[in-house]
């Protein structure tokens, strides 16, 4: 059998911190018949290219050869670690309310619909989704589903065939404590179990009749109590219980993200210390747990959540949409906490991770705005605005951390999975935002410095013209030139 290898030659720009980041513009890339790298080779002239096939023993094999041209470039792939799949259809709608709100006369309205009476409506709107955010270049996706079973396999099913790295989570909420309660709830809390087991077990089962035995799933399960209001004591206890004995089982769900959200958890759950302690006394708080936004964070539940390894989804698009505040991101990664991005359809307006960046710098420099000191008396990222280096790691190796996951994805090293952007800051994009007359016919030797600027253009005024490929698994599954 004929080994299959993909080589990949020319600019490649590789997350190594959140100050720091690696720009080899004559970078040599290997990818196996696994999706895994290699090994990659910098600063690799043309003509050694074959050269260094050589070396690396690639001689009597089959090789599919990528070259690059001047204003392209290779990333990992964007890790959205929050988003909600049946919320997309209202993307753009409910600007006028706050969180609580938003779910009463927004939210739980259009989740409502994903009845086993409507897949059809799943299936159209779930294919929408999944292709959607790969072509915008998320490799990785943490969805929320609704509290129906059979719609959230669809959207299981379809992450699956289109060759995304998920983790699919069906709500679990069985109480609404609202003065107007909605009817958008589960019969009760063993029904909610019943039928989270349901989806674990469909999950599992459809990723290893079908993974390469060498790979990691690429759908994962994940539990997904919507937050601590949507859930009973016994609901949680329920959790807990299919929590703790499978380490492996990640878990994702909101906190502290509006003050009123606060007030009433803490009420609903008195003997919490926190909004933190909440998650903490059932037992789901852990170093494979997602928590969306952390808008207003005590100093105890940070030491909290990075005692327990657990990370932050910095949503700052939908924070600034439903006014729930500024989370101090600067702050939390000073203590050490997990930071990713995450889009937090439909609370936020935009699909997009370019979009979640952008705003994430906005969010930080409205921060430092409102400090005192600015920065000027600490070393760290509190009270700053975030860098192109800190901003291009949370999109990537950060949301690879908070999903637990970082040893496979989030950044290009030997082992790796190969979950990649192609981009082009080229003139045939026919972008108007980028400024291209520098780019394409510019001859002169590719340098550090212009990675750097194409780097920026492309965080701060791209979109999914940008995004030629999309790369899962060493698998070219999206982009704009993709073809199905």
């Amino acid at each position: 059998m004929t080994l299959h290898v993909s080589i990949f030659y020319g600019s490649v720009i590789n997350p190594v911190s959140l100050t720091k980041y690696e720009a080899l513009p004559k970078c040599l890339l290997a990818v196996g018949p696994d999706g895994a790298v290699i090994w990659l080779e910098q600063d690799v002239p043309e003509h050694l290219i074959r050269n260094t096939l050589a070396h690396h023993g690639l001689v009597d094999v089959k090789i599919d050869l990528v070259v690059l041209k001047h204003g392209e470039f290779i990333i990992p792939g964007f890790v959205d670690t929050h988003t909600h799949a049946p919320q997309f259809p209202n993307t753009g709608r409910g600007q006028q309310y706050k969180l609580l709100d938003w779910l009463k006369y927004v939210t739980f309205p259009m989740e409502k619909q994903f009845t086993d009476e409507n897949l059809k409506f799943a299936q159209r709107t779930y294919d929408i989704v999944v292709k959607r955010t790969i072509d915008l270049g998320t490799t990785t996706c943490c969805y929320y589903g609704t509290l129906h079973l059979e719609a959230t396999k669809i959207l299981v099913d379809i992450a699956h065939a289109c060759g995304q790295r998920a983790f699919v989570g069906k709500c679990n909420m069985d109480i609404d404590r609202s003065p107007e309660p909605s009817d958008y709830v589960e019969k009760d809390a063993q029904h909610s179990e019943e039928t989270t087991k349901q989806l674990i077990k469909y999950i599992r089962e459809l990723e290893s009749n079908s993974c390469h035995p060498k790979s990691e799933p690429l759908v994962k399960p994940i539990l997904t109590p919507r937050f601590a209001l949507s859930c009973t004591h016994d609901l949680l206890l329920r959790l807990r219980k299919l929590a703790d004995p499978d380490p492996t089982l990640h878990i994702q769900t909101h906190i502290s993200e509006n003050r009123k959200e606060i007030e009433a958890t803490l009420e609903a759950f008195p003997e919490a210390r926190s909004y933190a302690d909440v998650y903490d006394i059932y037992g789901l708080l852990r170093h494979n747990t997602v928590l969306a936004h952390g808008v207003h964070l005590g100093d105890d539940e940070i030491e909290l959540i990075k005692e327990r390894k657990a990370g932050i989804s910095h949503c700052p698009v939908s924070n600034f949409n439903l006014q729930s505040g500024i989370a101090p991101i600067g702050k939390y990664l000073d203590h050490g906490l997990k930071v990713g991005l995450g889009t937090d359809i439909s609370g936020g307006i935009s699909p997009s991770m370019l979009t979640v960046i952008q705003q994430a710098s906005v969010a930080s420099k409205v921060v430092a705005l409102q400090s005192t000191d600015q920065g000027s008396t600490s070393t760290g990222f509190a009270n700053r605005q975030l860098s192109v280096a800190a901003l291009f790691y949370l999109a990537t190796m950060g949301g690879a951390q908070v999903c637990d996951i970082d040893k496979q994805v989030g950044s290009f090293a030997p082992g790796k999975s190969f979950d990649a952007l192609l981009v082009s800051v080229r003139p045939e994009t026919e972008h108007p935002i980028i400024w291209t007359d520098d780019v394409g016919s510019h001859t002169a030797e590719v340098t550090k410095e212009l990675l750097d600027l194409y780097l920026e253009r492309f965080l701060f005024g791209g979109d999914d013209r940008n995004i030629l490929r999309t790369y899962v698994q060493g698998r070219f599954i999206g982009g704009k030139s993709f073809k199905p």
